[in-house]
């Protein structure tokens, strides 16, 4: 189970620098794919080898700068629901507000594990300040800088060991594990519903390690797989529905813990920024894609035009990856919803490819000898052999080559393109890595 830790505070106390800071970590080893970084609020941090999901809520609520106590309260609300850890950041310069009482108060009844970070002590004068802070009640206040990163490796280790342990849930068998994504109102729990109908004896809930199931075995069509739950779906908590960040929070752990993702989009509404929010948190964990645009039944215009023009604007908006199947359904009226699961599975599939080496040097190479990565400096940049890594959740192919450091970006998704052209990995994102001889 992936762990999620949230960042709670009042506006300008340095919530996404510090943020940007924890997650720096990561992107020291990950290099920050194209693409990926629109959104600023969610971020994976791995430290001495335990992975871990980093939200900041403030990110997530809409014009945060006149945020007042109502939209703080909403967020440490959300933080309680959700978050397995909590970091409350305060400012050592104003000293205790308010607003940090308030949510001191809120944060010390949950009886969740809580570390309270003052931020902005760049020298140790500061931290003597800091011991005001204990009359938050919180326990001990940890001082860093997220500016200059002073002292958040302490933090990170404070983290790790306050992390619940991890369990893995177990599993009977490796199924395809499909979770089903979207904004609220998308129509996620009328597709399950759909799905599941009313023969609820052909679904068993798999008593998990967590607070509620989150796999429903499924097996109906002579298809056999695990369903991801999203929280949202079975219980609503205290959180009101129409709080559209919360969705998101909610996803992460659906999305984390599955193998392909079917993102919902409402016909009626087209695409918003929401649904690039969710598509980038399944992008950044190299989950499987389909998209699947619900209540089709109510759109007039259904000719090939119109549809040939809706799956433009959404390869669009989710490039550079476009290599995904797109679904038109309803299900209300139970439109094309079997195919949802065929295609679901035909992902799975498709991540599980393997191809011979022989097999895609023979297709490649000349390829590349038709079109070399550009010569850097008068050096010519050759690639000798290409294999593909075993295992691994995602397909990862390894190219050789005399100067990998002068692969670019743009050279590398010509690969993936050729490659995806070749053999059949629709829904899946590739790795491609360029490694000297």
């Amino acid at each position: 189970m992936g762990n999620v830790v949230a960042i709670v505070g009042r506006p300008n106390v340095g919530k996404s620098t510090l943020f940007n800071r924890l997650t720096q970590s990561r992107h020291a080893i990950v290099n920050e794919e194209a693409g990926t970084t629109r959104d600023r609020q969610y971020g994976k941090v791995d430290w001495t080898g335990r992975e871990f999901s980093l939200i900041d809520t403030g990110g997530w609520v809409v014009n945060s700068e006149d945020v007042f106590e109502g939209e703080i309260n909403k967020q440490v609300q959300v933080a309680i629901e959700e978050a397995d850890v909590i970091l409350f950041i305060v400012d050592v310069l104003t000293g205790v507000t308010d607003l940090d009482d308030e949510v001191a108060r809120i944060l010390r009844r949950s009886n969740k594990s809580v570390i309270l970070v003052v931020n902005k002590a760049d020298n140790y004068d500061m931290h003597a300040l800091a011991a005001e802070f204990y009359s938050l009640g919180l326990g001990d206040p940890y001082c860093v800088s997220a500016i200059n990163g002073s002292y958040t490796g302490d933090l990170l280790d404070r983290i790790v060991e306050v992390l619940p342990s991890q369990k893995e849930e177990e599993l009977e068998e490796e199924l395809p594990r499909i979770a089903i994504v979207g904004r609220p109102n998308a129509g996620k729990s009328s597709l399950i519903n759909a799905f599941i109908g009313e023969e609820r004896h052909i679904v068993t809930d798999i008593a998990g390690t967590t607070r509620d199931s989150i796999y429903t075995k499924y097996d109906k069509f002579g298809l056999n797989f695990y369903l991801v739950d999203t929280a949202g779906i079975r219980k609503k908590g205290k959180v009101n529905e129409d709080l559209e960040y919360y969705s998101v929070i909610r996803s992460i752990r659906a999305i984390e813990n599955s193998d392909v993702c079917v993102l919902m989009l409402d016909a009626t509404r087209g695409i918003e920024s929401q649904d690039l929010n969710i598509f980038s948190i399944i992008q950044k964990n190299k989950k499987g894609l389909l998209v699947c645009v619900n209540k089709w039944d109510l759109v007039e215009d259904k000719s090939q035009i119109a549809i040939k023009t809706f799956i433009n604007a959404i390869q669009d908006r989710f490039a550079p990856f476009t290599d995904f199947p797109v679904l038109f359904i309803s299900a209300l009226t139970k439109q094309r919803i079997f195919k949802v699961l065929e295609k679901a599975k035909e992902i799975y599939d498709n991540r599980q490819n393997r191809i011979p080496t022989a097999k895609l040097n023979e297709v490649m190479l000349p390829i590349i000898e038709n079109r070399p990565p550009p010569a850097w400096k008068g050096k010519y940049i050759k690639i000798k052999y290409i294999t593909q890594l075993p295992g691994g959740s995602v397909p990862s192919f390894v190219f050789f080559c005399n100067l990998p450091q002068w692969i670019k970006e743009p050279y590398k998704r010509f690969l993936e393109n050729q490659i995806r052209e070749n053999w059949d990995f629709s829904g899946t994102p590739i790795q491609i890595f360029i490694r000297e001889k």
